[in-house]
């Protein structure tokens, strides 16, 4: 099989397309031919050697990935040969095939393509998993979710609204907006403002109130951090997911102490590895939600394996509206 392999950690340009042997599942695994596989902003950590979970070089980058079952270990009696799944997994998409446990493999909707099946692993879990599980959203509250353009940020939009929230949308441009407000946002907000600590807090309570918002699902960090603090409600919430801005920000707890915020971190593959079963059951309801059509996964672009160095920039360079995926095998191949 052809795959994408780093032998050692850096930039994109140590990667290379390598040809491996085809793996064999173990007794509780699943083999699939991997047609699809998302590209997420912590693909990128991982390859550069900064994430907090790095597996041992040489290695296969890729966390969620769609396609049809090729075979199953001894043990695995709920899937088989030709079922159409989409898996997570730590590390290993970005190849022909890849090995899953046989847990976190999930049939997909008769009518989900792969690619949508693919950027509609991670990026959908982490989101669900910081408005349900840790910010506990109910509905008729007011949720902020910064980036939210990007891949968990655009996610989270769609949720949220579908869960009955009021959805307010932190953007820096006006095609970022316009995606928003088509994923369902109620109200949108502008990141690149001057004075973005001041006039990031006078967008929010300009739409919603000064009472403020009562969750904030930030990927970002940073400066965006800083200012949507500011701009929480009494009893708030605010679940960090991660920091794509580069920095990560630390707080004066006398202003938690104050407003009785929660800040609450989320590490959204633990819930993978520690409570699969809930993660199951969250991925059926997002499923569930597809097939109403409140869910619709934004595919921005779509690269052969082949384009992979394109791929991955532009996730770096924060280019990507929605999900970028790696269309990994040729369209003739396909079940």
């Amino acid at each position: 099989m052809r795959a994408l392999v780093v032998r050692q950690h850096g930039p994109l340009e140590t990667l290379k397309i390598e040809t491996c042997p085809d793996p064999q599942p173990g007794p509780d695994e699943v083999l699939i031919e991997v047609h699809a596989a998302s590209v997420n902003f912590p693909d990128l950590l991982v390859i550069g050697g900064t994430y907090q979970n790095l597996p041992p070089t040489p290695f296969v980058p890729g966390k969620d990935l769609a396609g049809p079952v090729a075979a199953v270990g001894a043990n695995v009696t709920d899937l088989k040969p030709g079922d159409r799944v989409m898996a997570l997994i730590e590390y290993g998409a970005f190849a022909e095939c890849a090995i899953a446990p046989h847990r976190n493999c999930h049939r997909l909707p008769a009518a989900m393509s792969y690619a949508e099946g693919a950027a509609m692993g991670l990026s959908y879990l982490t989101a669900h998993f910081a408005l349900v599980e840790r910010a506990g959203l109910k509905p008729g509250e007011v949720v902020l979710v910064t980036g939210a353009a990007g891949g968990v940020g655009l996610a989270a939009v769609q949720i949220a609204k579908a869960l009955g929230a009021t959805v307010v949308a932190a953007v820096s441009s006006e095609a970022q907006a316009a995606l928003a407000r088509a994923a369902g946002a109620d109200h949108v907000v502008f990141t690149e403002v001057p004075n973005l600590r001041e006039n990031f807090r006078r967008q929010v309570f300009a739409v919603v109130g000064e009472r403020g918002v009562d969750i904030i699902i930030d990927p970002v960090g940073g400066d965006i951090f800083d200012a949507g603090l500011r701009a929480i409600a009494w009893c708030g919430r605010l679940v960090i997911v991660g920091f794509a801005a580069g920095r990560i920000p630390e707080v004066k707890t006398g202003y938690l102490l104050v407003k009785n915020i929660s800040l609450i971190g989320l590490q959204s593959s633990d819930y993978r590895d520690r409570e699969p079963e809930k993660v199951r059951r969250v991925q059926q309801e997002l499923f569930a939600l597809y097939e109403q059509g409140k869910l619709k996964p934004h595919v921005m672009a779509s690269y052969r394996l082949d384009a992979y160095r394109e791929a991955l920039a532009a996730v770096r360079d924060r280019k990507v509206l929605g999900k970028v995926v790696l269309e990994i095998r040729d369209a003739r191949e396909r079940l």
